[in-house]
Order: structure tokens, then C-alpha cells, then sequence
């Protein structure tokens, strides 16, 4: 059967090294990773089917994981990843949803059929797709194992991104270019959000002419008037009304990499006191913008943000950006450093990061963000989109 791979078998070989040599270092010697992105990043493996218990079995002894996943997937898995036939072990579909068995049941045998069932063994706790039943039904499967938590243990390794991977990023930049325009052009008096909001995926899906869009793990963040005064609402089918200020946050997304774009824009005339806020949010992610190259902290980005609106007197008690790129529904972040205080993590080049540093106020809101590269002495920001209020 012919593979479709994205990336070179020597790339998805050497992110593997690269988590098992984290998965010794804390000490697990199998890890069960539920989360689709890790599954993606380790393998290949990309299918809408996380809405059935599947997992890939990493041991840190050999060469290649284990996919296991619904039978009618695996031919997914076949197509998608660079994994031998042997290390593809489709269920049955008498474990789907049911009240007798449990996908995590085959999980353990398979584990105990290895030899495996007496080490220690890591998954993924606080992942989306990981059930409390999932570690109820391993616990019983494994009672001779120990459980660690490995939240986040792959999530860690994919925070520095390959260049193939920036590469995709860039390309998922255009498209969020080309979606942010298209929003640009549908929002405006009279039209219905909902119709907005079909171009924007229009334009996220079809994407370039050089290269197709990928759904986006998020859908259109579109909210308008009083809506705007907090982050994640998306569109209704209610008509856009003169002077309403609308918050876009969208994305472009290639090959399951996305590029994360947040503008503000305002139909007719805008407020003053939107125009200055846009003033004071501009002003601050351009500064913390420049604060950022190799070896300062994410914390330190987030005193530089602090420092510039707090001239205006105001106080943002929440982050303002994270790490980004591979993921699937419903986030596009990847759950490891973000900009705020406390956060000490140290930037490198090709960590790839999302800064919206939005402010929501009791009646309205602004966003405005950039996506960027860290490169070796600065950054790379992404998209090449008005940095401003957006007035139609």
C-alpha cells in the first residue's frame, strides 16, 4: 500500500529518539500517547477518528511504536505513517462504546503480550482524548505496572520545530492571510455573521493556488458588538449593525500546522476608546516582539508586554501567547510554555509561538496577534498583515 508521509522516515525516526531519551530520563519505559498531535508527530498517523479511543505504545527500548486504534482505521495508519504492519494492531468493533469491553483492554494485552506489563508506564493524564475510564481499565489490565503521568512528555520534545516544519507553518500563513482578508472583505453592515463566516472557511480550506487548507483545530472566533468583550465566541446569524467592533481570530492550516491570526476591525467609524486601546495593544506586542530572541525567558517577553501598558494603566492578569504549530481539535496550542510570569522557559531558535495579547474590557475587546519564529537573533513573524485596527 502506498504511503502518504509528510515528513522524511529519518525525521519521524529521530523525534522518536528524542522522546525516548525523555521518557528515560523520567524514568518510563512504555508511554501511552492518546493525544492525536503526539500520535501525528511520532508517526505520521492523521485520520479524524479521535473520537474513538486510540493511542500509540511507545517503548523506550525499541525502534518503532505501536498504533492502536478502530479496525476501520487501519488502514489509515497504513497510509499515513511509516510504521511496519506488525506495529498496526486494529480492535475490533465490539470495543467501540461499549459497556463490556474497553478499547484500553486490548491496549493492556498487547502490552502484557510484549512482555511489558511490569514496568513503568506513562500516559497521557490531562489530554482530551484520555477518559478516566481509559486509566481505570489499564490499572485492571496492568496490575503488575506503575503509572506515571506523562502529560505533555512528547508535547515538549515538538516545542523546537524542524525546518520542514517551519516551513509548513509559512505556508499555513498564507492561508491565514488569505482568510483574514477574506473576513475583511464579507464583514460589514447588513451582512449576516454566519455568511462572514462561511468565507473565512472558504478561504482556510481551498487556500492557495500553489497548496490546499486543512481544517483548523479551531473554528472562526468571530464575535461582534458587546460579544467582543470576551475571547472565545464565534459568529450567529444575526446581521452586523453599523459602529459594531468585530474580533477575527483565525488560522490557516497545512498539513495539520497552523498559523494563528487576530485582528480587530470596526464597522463605519470607530470609538475613541477603541482606537485607543488598539493603540495600547499595538504598542505592546510590537515591544515584547522585539524583546524576543535566544536565551530570554517567557517570562521576560511577558515584563515587556506588562511594562508598556501598564503607561496607560492597564493590567492583563492573563498570558499572552504560547507555543503553537501541530495540532488537531480544539486547540491549536501545544500546552507547554506560554508568556506569563512564572514561566521560565527559555526561548531557542525554531520555537514557533502564538502572541495575542488582547484586552477584554466590561463592553469590548481588542486582539491583535502575530505568530512568529524564534531565529538566532530575533524573530520571524509569519504573516505579513496590517498590524492595526481594521476599519471597513
Amino acid at each position: 500500500m502506498e504511503k502518504t508521509l509528510y515528513f522524511q522516515v529519518e525525521e519521524y525516526k529521530e523525534r522518536l529518539r528524542k522522546t525516548q531519551q525523555r521518557m528515560i530520563e523520567n524514568g518510563v519505559e512504555v508511554l501511552i500517547a492518546t493525544d492525536p498531535a503526539n500520535m501525528n508527530y511520532l508517526t505520521g498517523f492523521d485520520g479524524w477518528s479521535f473520537y474513538v479511543h486510540q493511542c500509540i505504545i511507545v517503548m523506550a527500548d525499541q525502534e518503532e511504536p505501536i498504533w492502536v486504534g478502530r479496525g476501520q482505521d487501519s488502514n489509515a495508519a497504513r497510509l499515513t505513517s511509516w510504521l511496519r504492519e506488525e506495529n498496526i494492531r486494529p480492535y475490533t468493533d465490539d470495543y467501540v462504546q461499549s459497556l463490556i469491553k474497553h478499547p484500553m483492554d486490548f491496549v493492556s494485552d498487547i502490552i502484557k503480550e510484549k512482555g511489558y506489563d511490569n514496568k513503568i508506564i506513562a500516559t497521557e493524564m490531562d489530554t482530551y482524548y484520555y477518559t478516566a475510564k481509559c486509566q481505570e481499565r489499564l490499572a485492571l489490565g496492568l496490575p503488575s505496572a506503575k503509572f506515571k503521568d506523562g502529560t505533555n512528555l512528547v508535547n515538549w520534545v515538538r516545542i523546537v520545530k524542524s525546518d520542514m516544519e517551519v516551513e509548513y507553518i509559512r505556508r499555513a500563513a498564507r492561508i491565514a492571510e488569505k482568510a483574514m482578508e477574506a473576513a475583511f472583505k464579507s464583514v460589514d453592515k447588513g451582512v449576516r455573521q454566519c455568511d462572514a463566516a462561511a468565507d473565512v472557511y472558504h478561504a482556510q480550506i481551498s487556500g492557495t493556488k500553489e497548496y490546499g487548507g486543512d481544517y483548523s483545530a479551531i473554528v472562526p472566533l468571530m464575535p461582534s458588538g458587546i460579544r467582543t468583550s470576551t475571547p472565545h465566541l464565534s459568529w450567529t446569524d444575526e446581521p452586523y449593525q453599523d459602529g459594531e467592533t468585530v474580533i477575527l481570530e483565525l488560522s490557516g492550516c497545512y498539513r495539520r500546522y497552523h498559523c494563528p491570526l487576530a485582528r480587530t476591525l470596526i464597522i463605519g467609524d470607530a470609538p475613541q476608546k477603541v482606537r485607543d486601546l488598539e493603540a495600547v495593544v499595538v504598542e505592546g506586542l510590537s515591544n515584547a516582539l522585539e524583546a524576543v530572541k535566544p536565551g530570554v525567558t517567557c517570562e521576560d517577553i511577558e515584563r515587556v508586554w506588562a511594562k508598556s501598558i501598564a503607561k496607560s494603566g492597564f493590567i492583563k492578569d492573563s498570558r499572552i501567547g504560547y507555543a503553537m504549530g501541530l495540532n488537531y481539535p480544539p486547540d491549536w496550542g501545544e500546552h507547554t510554555a506560554s508568556f506569563r510570569p512564572g514561566d521560565k522557559t527559555v526561548l531557542q531558535p525554531n520555537m514557533t509561538f502564538h502572541m495575542i495579547p488582547g484586552i477584554w474590557l466590561s463592553d469590548f475587546g481588542v486582539e491583535i496577534s502575530e505568530s512568529f519564529r524564534v531565529t538566532e537573533n530575533g524573530c520571524e513573524t509569519f504573516t505579513n498583515y496590517p498590524r492595526k485596527l481594521l476599519v471597513k
